[in-house]
């Protein structure tokens, strides 16, 4: 799970007009986990596809996070000569190459429309509009659409398609958007303890197996996950009588993460 977190990124695929101001819109900023639209989160982590984004040769696979850009448990602000603000602040970065951005949502940030832009040194992108909600739930899928998920009963071993659950194990979730904690990491802060997601997203959070929801007496645990940024993980027993492979998804009120997206169970 911890590599799928450091992996947010894909390789670039091209290089940078140098002297052209980086270029994307709206609809190329997704989540990063699943690559689903928005509306996004704050304190989950984004990726803006574009072109002319950092000044980075094709052959390279871009810059990512290193304990030497790593300040104090804080996240950058700046990575290959990129910035990134939403609405003139700047925001703490993950990766960045080419034609890729990843970049954390502030903490702070309420919900409502932002302004999002890049610049590469002297060079200025355009100035586009996002929807921000109190919580959007995301999964991280495989390239098997497989849910990413750990099993306690497994000595945490990752849930997968060759190591499937079994009915009735603690289950690990892993996702992104379940919105404010309690503590509050600090914009950029790698949370170093467990945060358990605030009361009222609590109440309303559902782990929904092919559309019904589980127990709510069965999770344990919804919160943030110590040593990784926006990242949160839902720790729940799966029921007796689950089927094998089931769609999983997380609902917080209105919001739901997008289907098509299963847990490997057996």
């Amino acid at each position: 799970m911890f590599r799928v977190w450091m992996a947010l990124a894909v390789v670039a695929f091209c290089g940078v007009a140098r002297g052209q101001a980086p270029l994307y819109s709206a609809a190329s900023i997704v989540n990063a986990s699943d690559y689903s639209p928005g509306p996004f989160a704050p304190n989950s982590v984004l990726t803006i596809f574009g072109s002319n984004l950092a000044n980075i040769p094709v052959t390279s696979a871009g810059v990512g996070l290193t304990q030497q850009n790593i300040n104090s448990g804080t996240l950058p602000l700046e990575l290959a000569s990129i910035s990134v603000y939403i609405d003139s602040s700047q925001v703490p970065l993950l990766y960045a190459s080419s034609t890729q951005i990843n970049f954390l949502v502030p903490t702070s940030q309420v919900a409502g429309d932002v302004q999002v832009w890049v610049v590469r040194q002297s060079f200025t992108g355009p100035k586009v509009t996002i929807t921000l909600a109190n919580t959007a739930p995301a999964l991280f899928p495989s390239t098997d659409h497989f849910a990413a998920a750990q099993d306690f009963e497994a000595n945490y071993a990752a849930v997968t398609a060759a190591a499937p659950a079994q009915p009735g194990d603690l289950i690990v979730l892993y996702a992104t958007g379940l919105g404010a904690t309690q503590p509050l990491p600090e914009t950029g802060e790698i949370p170093k303890t467990a945060g358990l997601i605030v009361p009222a997203a609590f109440a309303s959070l559902q782990v929904l197996l092919n559309g019904n929801a589980i127990d709510p007496r069965t999770m344990f645990y919804a919160g943030m996950t110590p040593g990784f940024a926006g990242l949160y993980q839902v720790n729940f027993f799966l029921p007796g009588n689950c089927p094998p492979n089931p769609q999983i998804q997380l609902a917080i009120g209105q919001q739901i993460s997008a289907a098509g997206i299963m847990l490997a169970v057996q």
